[in-house]
């Protein structure tokens, strides 16, 4: 479920029923207003398709009775138990969605009675008077290849999380067997790491394999990067290591189970990547974002995802809205507040950004100068990464509209060809 951020709007007219729901994961609670303020007290339907065609039968008999034209229903963003009822209600004509960003829930249910008292039954209310007052952020449902990128970039954030996870608890676990192990093998996460790992896990394994043997495994394994040095240095830390050498069967047990999680870990992020790499040919304007230097599949194909079709914003400001990259400043008389992002957007886009803007700053990259010239004028790195992400989100944003590729030096071209 995306969702597009726009200006403050009256949707309703004489002739609009509002229609709210307060979302759950079993129960989910509708709520009905009049033109004139008149109201139907909120009642329940099941977040199944059943309840589904329920609550449409019911509004859409409200409708008629009151011979009502329009119909907007608006839901507060509730994540992954509200997408179901949106894309049903998407098929239905004579329907316009919206959503609430829910800190204004909180705020203005704060007013309602002078209680924070929240309920079932309150929620939807809350919701009409926000759309009431204009502040709604118009529901953008993806379709097509975009879709399917989106759920297959979200798929690979879960399964690299989950994978973190598994190499924190290989982290502890090899502290307890082998605590020396990770000061002489610097990643674990390495092919000559997990292999030792898998097959001489404790310090007594290494030493009865030999220093020579040792070696040469390294060497196979590494393809010719660690050889005898590191052998070296590996076989004196089992020599002297202090890791638990009493009934290790429960600790090694674990640790393989722990091996092979990370592995099917790294076979599933293998399988979603591949799948991406083929959607992103279908997907013309992935070509133009591919074309500035530092930027690669994964982070195309998420930007695609989350963003959707990127005519549907006006310009860069909504779009850096929707990111949450948008600044804003507490300033008060004669204090002036510092600018920061609002980080009221998406999420993903922006961590997609802060790699792509890492990628990009380095040294013969599109966004190095730009940076450099950031830090030249004592910028702090972090805000000089979050200017270089905004940047990077613009210079995206017109690639993309104007079905162009990247020119490095653009700028700099550009005042060249006009001197001349």
């Amino acid at each position: 479920m995306s969702k597009k951020v726009t200006k403050s709007k009256n949707l309703i007219n004489g002739k609009t029923l509002l229609v709210t729901v307060d979302i759950g994961k079993k129960i989910n609670y509708g709520y009905c207003r009049f033109p004139d303020g008149s109201e139907i007290e909120p009642f329940d339907f099941y977040n199944s398709g059943v309840g589904f065609k329920k609550f449409w039968h019911e509004i859409e008999q409200i409708k008629r009775g009151s011979s009502l034209e329009e119909i907007v229903v608006g839901i507060e963003s509730t994540g992954c138990y509200g997408e179901p009822l949106l894309h049903f209600l998407n098929k239905r004509k004579g329907v316009e969605l919206v959503q609430i960003n829910p800190m204004h829930t909180k705020r203005v249910k704060d007013l309602q009675g002078n209680s924070p008292q929240k309920s079932d039954r309150k929620d939807p209310k809350v919701i009409a008077d926000i759309i009431c007052l204009g502040h709604v952020l118009s529901v953008v449902l993806p379709e097509g290849v975009p879709a399917i990128l989106r759920r297959l970039i979200h798929a690979r954030e879960r399964e690299t999380s989950r994978r973190s996870v598994a190499y924190n608890h290989l982290q502890d676990l090899l502290f307890r067997i082998f605590p020396e192990f990770g000061r002489v093998m610097k990643d674990i996460s390495t092919k000559s790491s997990r292999c030792l790992l898998r097959h001489y896990p404790l310090p007594v394994q290494i030493v009865e394999l030999g220093r020579e043997a040792l070696a040469a495994l390294l060497y196979q394994v590494s393809r010719g990067q660690l050889g005898m040095d590191r052998a070296l240095e590996l076989y004196r830390a089992a020599i002297n290591s202090g890791g638990i050498d009493k009934d290790p069967e429960g600790l090694l047990l674990e640790l393989e189970c722990l091996l092979d999680l990370i592995e099917l870990c790294n076979s599933t992020i293998a399988r979603l990547e591949n799948r991406v790499s083929q959607l992103l040919r279908e997907v013309p304007c992935s070509q133009y974002i591919l074309s500035i230097k530092g930027i690669g599949e994964i982070i195309t194909a998420g930007l695609i995802g989350e963003v959707g079709d990127f005519k549907q914003f006006g310009s860069i400001g909504e779009l850096l809205k929707y990111s949450g990259l948008d600044l804003y400043e507490i300033s008060s008389g004669i204090h002036h507040g510092e600018r920061h992002i609002s980080k009221r957007g998406r999420c993903l886009i922006r961590k997609l950004l802060y790699f792509a803007a890492i990628c990009t700053i380095r040294k013969g990259g599109a966004m190095h100068q730009h940076y450099q010239r950031h830090r030249e004028k004592g910028m702090p790195t972090p805000k000089a990464m979050v200017a270089i992400m905004r940047k990077l989100l613009g210079i995206i944003f017109a690639l993309v509209r104007d079905h162009s590729e990247y020119i490095p030096d653009y700028e700099v071209n550009k005042k060249i060809k006009l001197a001349a």
